[in-house]
């Protein structure tokens, strides 16, 4: 019998960073959503892993940038705790692997 997975994506949180943020050091406007991914197995504990797209608004165009880390929690509170950290952060998909690698340990 093949195993079947089975995942789930759920909206977490996303932010707006504007060019004009003093703060910011970007080029163009931006939206980072972040996201709740789950994978369930039949006769498996469900695994918790993660989803970071960037939304880049560039001179009337739109570039899509995307990251997905799987099986980096073993509970949704530990998920969400580490979703939180990458949001307050500004964490794009280019840089979610060294934020990830060193957070995880840490938690």
């Amino acid at each position: 019998m093949e195993e079947r997975s089975l995942g789930l994506k759920t909206f977490f949180d996303c932010i707006f960073i504007d060019k004009d943020d003093p703060n910011d050091n970007i080029e163009y406007p931006m939206k980072l959503d972040y996201y709740k991914v789950i994978e369930n197995q039949e006769n498996v504990k469900a695994k918790y892993g993660l989803e970071v797209v960037k939304t880049e608004f560039i001179e009337g165009e739109v570039n899509i940038e995307s990251k997905r880390a799987d099986n980096i929690a073993t509970n949704e509170n530990e998920l969400e705790k580490i979703l939180s950290i990458l949001r307050n952060n500004e964490v794009t998909p280019f840089g979610m692997q060294d934020i990830l690698d060193e957070i995880v340990i840490k938690i």
